[in-house]
């Protein structure tokens, strides 16, 4: 508890400074670090006193024996000789005897740690691929929810009867107040969780009946919060495709108008972004996040609110970059500015798990509903989100 104590507070450590709570962090780490010492302390003197008693034990039936050769001798029923020998026995026997003991707790500790490391192993993954699962044969990436409704417990569904198309190569927004289930959406489509009720196909193929594997590499995505590996440029746009070429690397940073920016840092593509990519601003980390899509090449993108987390002008500019790279393929985004979705071929508006408004930025604004409503509220207050 302690190490993950620490962990927390050094993955969050600029929360940390910002509240000023590095002594009470200092305290909570303490706390845990103490109760781990008392119940490490606790099993060492338990280990101490069970040694000391075997060895005690041991010891006596030693002494016992070897006073019962003595009284041979002075019965002169043994001879001197014969004690010695007696002695050397005891002596060999009871080294293993003692050895025999730490051995056998050794023993059942690991016994322990296996059955642990088994019954981790025998947990099976919510989602497995079916017996006769087949790799995902993409024709021309049309994605197709057919009535899906989802819920992580029984007492509240995320979703309910969501159903639509999207043609391939074309692009369908979704929005919605927050908790609307949004980015479930992604989430099913890549199939971390299977739905409910109702089915997701690509191509006419029911996801559960392909392998994940070939699903995940027919998507790529451009996530809300772009988390870098703590390792170079080069590692994380490579990322997207671990068997590219450096020429193709350095396509895909070029297509993300990333390229430029990397070869004027000092140490190039080999430079470290840190934990998290904090050594890169949020729209360098998203450029990096759309060259590894980029380099993936699915025939099917996903934008989750991906750039709900950088300024006006920053969002503009990546905007149009992820235009770019979505024309011809089936885009699927994700998003609470209204502004980035109006060329959208169409627009899903969420409300409560349920599609509420479906039609063109034209159509829902000519509609005069939700969708409208949104629009104007924003068209005040640019910033403004998706309220909840």
């Amino acid at each position: 508890l302690a190490n993950a104590r620490a962990i927390d507070s050094l993955l969050n450590y600029e929360t940390v400074k910002y509240f000023g709570n590095e002594e009470f962090e200092a305290r909570r780490y303490d706390a845990d670090l103490r109760r781990y010492e008392d119940a490490a302390v606790r099993t060492e003197s338990s280990l101490a006193v069970l040694n000391g008693a075997q060895a005690l034990v041991i010891a006596i039936g030693v002494t016992l024996l070897m006073a019962m050769a003595a009284s041979g001798v002075v019965a002169h029923q043994l001879s001197v000789g014969d004690i010695v020998m007696v002695n050397g026995w005891l002596l060999q026997l009871a080294i293993p005897l003692n050895m025999l003991g730490f051995t056998w707790r050794q023993i059942k500790q690991g016994v322990i740690d296996m059955e642990h490391m088994f019954a981790l192993l025998d947990e099976h993954a919510e989602v497995q691929d079916a017996p006769d699962a087949k790799p995902l044969a993409i024709r021309g990436g049309e994605v197709r929810f057919e009535h899906v409704s989802f819920h992580y417990n029984a007492d509240r569904a995320i979703l309910d009867d969501i159903d639509f198309t999207i043609p391939p190569g074309k692009t369908l927004a979704v929005v919605g107040e927050t908790g609307a289930g949004k980015s479930t959406l992604s989430r099913l489509l890549f199939r971390f969780y299977d739905v409910t009720r109702g089915r997701i196909t690509i191509d006419g193929q029911d996801i559960r009946g392909v392998t994940q594997e070939s699903l995940r590499a027919a998507i790529g995505i451009v996530p809300q919060d772009t988390v870098l590996f703590n390792d170079t440029i080069y590692y994380n746009v490579a990322y997207g495709r671990t068997g590219a070429t450096r020429a193709e690397v350095e396509a895909a940073a070029r297509a993300a108008h990333i390229h430029d920016f990397v070869v004027s840092l000092p140490q190039g593509y080999d430079t470290t972004v840190g934990e998290r990519g904090l050594k890169l601003s949020g729209g360098e980390k998203q450029r990096v996040a759309i060259a590894r899509a980029l380099l993936k090449n699915p025939a099917i993108l996903v934008f989750d609110e991906a750039t709900s987390a950088l300024d006006t002008r920053t969002e503009k500019i990546i905007q149009a970059e992820l235009a770019e790279i979505a024309r011809g393929r089936t885009t699927l985004i994700v998003a609470h500015r209204l502004s980035t979705i109006v060329d959208a071929d169409r627009i899903l508006v969420l409300g409560h798990g349920r599609i509420v408004e479906n039609g063109t930025h034209a159509e829902l604004l000519a509609r005069g509903g939700r969708y409208a409503a949104l629009w104007a509220l924003q068209a005040r207050n640019p910033t403004e989100p998706v309220p909840a």
